[in-house]
């Protein structure tokens, strides 16, 4: 009988127990049977003896047989926790069913597709946890380097890129990698929307938060293709980041809360 998350997880946030993992990596996936046992070996490698870890996979009701190779793999990795979703609900929504079920108050995301590495995981989690990390510090994201998509690809990306760094001001070159590291409770306090996994960076600021950058190996996908076009990129894009925009421009920080 497959395992679901609690209906209650949708509609109410609960914080994680006291006792549990130490990091929580999330990979939403949609049609990666061939790249998911392959990723979650890397995340198994990269991670174990260095943290207590929880793999958490969650399958957009894909058209193939990822559910089954997700499940078929929860005996080699004891780790591993897969969620499936009754319908196609896209990429940030399965980042958030994910942060939702997660054990740990540390959470990594990567995208399913195997262009991020998880050997950079450890650098991310050590730079987010340091002893001496600034107390509002709740973020650190890869930027990757070197990358290996079609030139068509990466200039379309240089220019989304420099237009949102420029009209939100995030600090981000590279918002689009799926590689973060942030705290479970500060992810659950931004707004929720469609396509939020590309504007992290951007609302952790909106929030007070720091978020620090580390540069961070980029690969070319193990299998498949992508699911997107340039072109349909652009027209979520504009989009989104109108609505971005206009949620930083209603935004207003009470600077301290004290309690009298």
């Amino acid at each position: 009988m497959t395992n679901r998350v609690p209906a209650s997880l949708y509609n109410i946030v609960q914080a994680p127990p006291k006792e549990g993992p130490a990091l929580s990596v999330v990979v939403p996936m949609y049609n990666e049977a061939e790249n998911a046992g392959v990723l979650i070996e890397e995340i198994a490698t990269a991670l174990r003896g260095k943290v207590l870890f929880e793999i958490i996979a969650v399958n957009d009701c894909s058209t193939d047989t990822t559910a089954a190779v997700l499940s078929g793999l929860k005996e080699r990795f004891p780790e591993l926790r897969p969620l499936s979703h009754g319908q196609n609900a896209g990429q940030s929504r399965g980042v958030r069913t994910g942060i939702m079920a997660a054990r740990s108050p540390v959470i990594s995301t990567l995208d399913g597709d195997g262009q991020n590495n998880p050997a950079d995981i450890p650098a991310l989690y050590t730079a987010l946890t340091r002893d001496g990390a600034p107390a509002s510090l709740m973020m650190v994201a890869g930027e990757r380097q070197k990358r290996r998509d079609t030139a068509a690809k990466r200039y379309a990306s240089r220019i989304a890129n420099g237009v949102r760094k420029n009209l939100l001001g995030d600090d981000a070159n590279d918002t689009g990698c799926g590689l973060k590291v942030f705290y479970r409770d500060a992810f659950l306090r931004l707004p929720y929307f469609d396509h939020i996994h590309r504007y992290l960076p951007a609302l952790m600021k909106r929030e007070g938060y720091e978020v620090e950058f580390l540069p961070v190996s980029a690969r070319e996908r193990l299998y498949g293709q992508s699911k997107y076009t340039n072109f349909q990129r652009a027209a979520v894009a504009i989009r989104d980041l109108m609505g971005v925009m206009w949620l930083k421009s209603r935004h207003r920080h009470p600077g301290s809360i004290e309690e009298l």
